[in-house]
């Protein structure tokens, strides 16, 4: 669909559009990582309610993406994010207005719902807007743009804290998904609905939300990356966004600003990551190194990490946890690489079904790994203990999902 390809200029303003929204949404993703000791001091949370609080986002995420998907594919990104956008800012002004743990998780949960289409949207309309070659690139950059934003719910979330209050720091944010709405009506293009073949071209019969799935859910290759986007994808966004910042106060004894720090400097690393798969992703793939060969080869880096991390406990600390997220960046690679192995007409749904595998494992992991770390605790661990033991189970996990790419990956 030649004739859907952006020019160079429309194409720059289509990304900074709609990279401002998504960098809004990392920024509320990993925010609770650093407001997580402000948080447990004022609300009295558990390690296992800061993980459901943390994980409410992504509940909220994965809630939306199966009937997401399908509008993108009929309405198109600019309409679908625009109407979810509105959520976000409502669940943004309901934290700020909390008065407790259950208004705190309710708006978390909205604020997942309204942000849900910050991604999808925009690689749905790379998928048509952007010759193909380039999409790689679209999607490490706006990976690029998402760890800018988990950067900026570090170290200026904490400098901010004393000044302004978490109360207010949500009336901001508010206040700029508004701004990043009216950046997207004014750049975004309209939608057309992709035509079938004119040999194929019957009256379409409705189909429901969930049927129109059914060519995804049986799809070989979704199918082989389906526990490592659970587990392997989902444990880098549920350790960057949460609990990395805990384990480094737990366990390796930091202060709140040294794991503030320590955060920041984690996510200096993702953003240089992702600008770097952006620039060599191209390359690779003209010299015959796809997603498939950069997993494989790619992913065993991060269990030696993991297994560092397990056995070094308090000796494990900002540098290992850097060292963590850059070794788990190569399953990042899959989510554009299921786009792409689906026609046009079905990349919305295809990339919405990858990203509520992907979210629900977030969830999983945040949350699992919470009530692990109490119920290892409550067995008699110490609290360091407990948390090396928890990290070991989603190393297991992990590993086993690994196999299953391996075992799977050829039936592609």
């Amino acid at each position: 669909m030649s004739h859907d390809v952006l020019s160079r200029r429309t194409a720059v303003w289509v990304f900074v559009a709609f990279a401002s929204a998504y960098f809004l949404s990392a920024l509320l993703r990993a925010i609770t990582a650093t407001l997580s000791p402000t948080l447990t001091l004022e609300f009295g949370l558990q390690a296992r309610d800061l993980g459901l609080l943390a994980g409410g986002y992504f509940l909220g995420f994965s809630l939306t993406q199966l009937p997401m998907g399908h509008w993108l594919d009929q309405h198109g990104p600019k309409k679908v994010v625009l109407s979810f956008l509105g959520v976000a800012v409502v669940g943004c002004l309901a934290f700020a207005w909390a008065t407790d743990f259950g208004g705190l998780l309710l708006a978390r949960v909205l604020i997942g719902v309204g942000v849900s289409a910050c991604l999808m949207a925009p690689l749905t309309g790379y998928r048509r807007w952007l010759v193909l070659e380039k999409q790689q690139r679209a999607n490490a950059w706006m990976q690029m743009t998402g760890a800018f934003g988990m950067l900026a719910s570090t170290l200026p979330v904490q400098w901010l804290l004393p000044v302004i209050g978490w109360r207010w720091m949500f009336v901001g944010l508010a206040l700029l998904i508004v701004l990043s709405m009216a950046l997207m009506a004014w750049q975004v293009p309209k939608w057309r609905m992709a035509e079938p073949p004119a040999a194929t071209r019957t009256p379409a019969k409705p189909v429901g939300i969930l049927a129109s799935y059914k060519q995804v859910w049986a799809h070989p290759y979704f199918r082989s990356l389906t526990p490592m986007g659970f587990f392997n994808y989902g444990g880098l966004i549920a350790m960057q966004t949460l609990w990395a910042g805990p384990w480094m106060i737990k366990v390796a004894g930091y202060t709140s600003l040294e794991a503030a720090t320590g955060l920041f400097w984690i996510n200096v690393c993702m953003l240089v990551t992702f600008w770097i798969w952006g620039l060599v992703t191209p390359m690779l793939y003209a010299r015959g190194l796809n997603a498939n060969k950069l997993m494989t080869y790619g992913v065993p880096l991060n269990f030696c990490v993991q297994i560092y991390i397990v056995l070094a406990g308090a000796d494990a600390g900002a540098l290992h946890w850097a060292l963590f997220c850059i070794s788990s960046s190569f399953v990042s690679l899959a989510q554009p690489a299921v786009g792409m192995a689906f026609p046009t007409a079905l990349a919305g749904r295809a990339l919405s079904a990858y990203n509520l595998v992907l979210f629900l494992g977030v969830f999983v992991v945040q949350w699992g790994m919470g009530l692990m770390i109490d119920g290892f605790k409550t067995a008699g661990w110490q609290e360091p203990q407990a948390f090396q033991c928890a990290m070991a189970v989603f190393f297991a996990c992990c590993l086993v999902s690994y196999g299953y790419f391996l075992k799977h990956k050829s039936d592609s």
